[in-house]
């Protein structure tokens, strides 16, 4: 494993991330942490590798960076995909705090935010889209600047164009390890723009950070970066 730290983030370059990912979410879930999960492409591989590895969540909480809003049903729903790649895999479930994609956008943002006051999460699992955004915070939201709510609704920016809500920086900022995953040439330019780049609105993962931040990448998504 390559690593080091780069503008405050620690960059991890390995074979298998899906495995360094799992990692993560094996240690806070035996510590029975409060945990964020996002959707893509990228994620599903780790929650099945932190199932087979560690099938009792007992104590732990389950969240969600952001989903859209569509029925749990619906194969857009990152409820979905966490249900089927982990919690149906699990020996022993964690509390699970997921977002009412089955109310109207405003209505499921008000009670995410309702029910995250007073949470602090421990770990939060974020990708990054080919844009820069991550969780549902796009370039140039209004949500990049929310200061007080927790979570709140928003327009797609890009397909598949449903509304969502998401998580806020503010949540983000206060989680204790923020851990980015991210694989595939395709994802090297935001790589690049979120963690080698000067923070922009343009490019929302480049200003998202937590307490500890840590990116794993594959070779791939982390050939643009400097080297050295």
């Amino acid at each position: 494993m390559a690593s080091r730290n780069l503008n405050g983030v620690e960059i991890r370059v390995v074979e298998e991330p899906a495995r360094e990912a799992a990692g993560f979410l094996i240690e806070h879930a035996a510590a029975g942490g409060h945990i964020a999960l996002s959707g893509g492409s990228a994620p599903g591989p780790a929650y099945q590798l932190a199932a087979q590895n560690h099938p009792d969540w007992t104590g732990a909480h389950i969240w969600f960076g952001d989903d859209r809003v569509v029925p749990t049903s619906d194969s857009r729903s990152n409820y979905r995909l966490v249900r089927t790649t982990l919690l149906d895999s699990l020996s022993r479930s964690p509390e699970v705090h997921r977002i009412r994609g089955e109310r109207p956008p405003e209505e499921a943002a008000a009670l995410y935010d309702k029910e995250l006051d007073g949470v602090t999460l421990d770990l939060a699992l974020n990708g990054i889209g080919p844009d820069g955004h991550t969780a549902s915070l796009f370039p140039a939201s209004p949500a990049l600047g929310e200061q007080e709510r927790r979570a709140v609704a928003v327009e797609a920016a890009l397909e598949p164009y449903v509304p969502r809500v998401t998580m806020t920086p503010r949540v983000f900022g206060e989680t204790a390890v923020l851990v980015y995953l991210v694989t595939g040439e395709a994802k090297a330019p935001a790589v690049k723009a979120a963690f080698a780049d000067e923070p922009s609105p343009a490019t929302p993962a480049s200003g998202i950070r937590g307490r500890t931040t840590i990116a794993i990448l594959d070779a791939a998504a982390a050939s643009l970066l400097p080297q050295g």
